[in-house]
Order: C-alpha cells, then sequence, then structure tokens
C-alpha cells in the first residue's frame, strides 16, 4: 500500500472541517491522529481520512430521520433490505 500524506488545509477541504473542528475531534478521539513530519509540521494519512469519511457516510445510512419513531425506522428498513 502506498501512503500519501495529506496537509492540514487538505484535511479541512475533503471534510468539510474547519481546523479548529478538526483539532477539537482529534482531542476527543474521535478524528485520526495526525503524523508528526518535523517540529513545526504535521501530515494526515489520506486512507484514514477516507476511512473516517466513508464511517461518517455510514452512520448518516443509519440515523433515524428526524420526526420518525425507532420503530417505523425499523420497519422501513426492514422493507427495503427485503
Amino acid at each position: 500500500m502506498s501512503l500519501k500524506l495529506l496537509q492540514l488545509a487538505e484535511v479541512a477541504a475533503r471534510t468539510c472541517l474547519s481546523k479548529s473542528t478538526i483539532y477539537e475531534l482529534i482531542r476527543k478521539g474521535s478524528f485520526p491522529k495526525s503524523v508528526p513530519l518535523t517540529a513545526r509540521n504535521r501530515g494526515w494519512l489520506e486512507h484514514e481520512i477516507d476511512a473516517w469519511i466513508e464511517a461518517r457516510a455510514a452512520v448518516r445510512d443509519t440515523e433515524i430521520p428526524r420526526g420518525q419513531r425507532r420503530r417505523e425506522f425499523e420497519e422501513s428498513r426492514a422493507a427495503v433490505e427485503a
């Protein structure tokens, strides 16, 4: 596997998050940590950022739409999957 590093600006553009939000999520443990490159420069592994984005999309697909009860949601999902 070829590893590619992304700069903070690239990570922010890919995720549509601000730099401060990225660092906040890292502190909370819900975003990939950066790789130290030099004393003042950091990078993020592209495949980890891509995996984070894919995980967020998966969460979207399992969330209950606003105003819909859980039982109704589960029934509609079962009908679609059948």
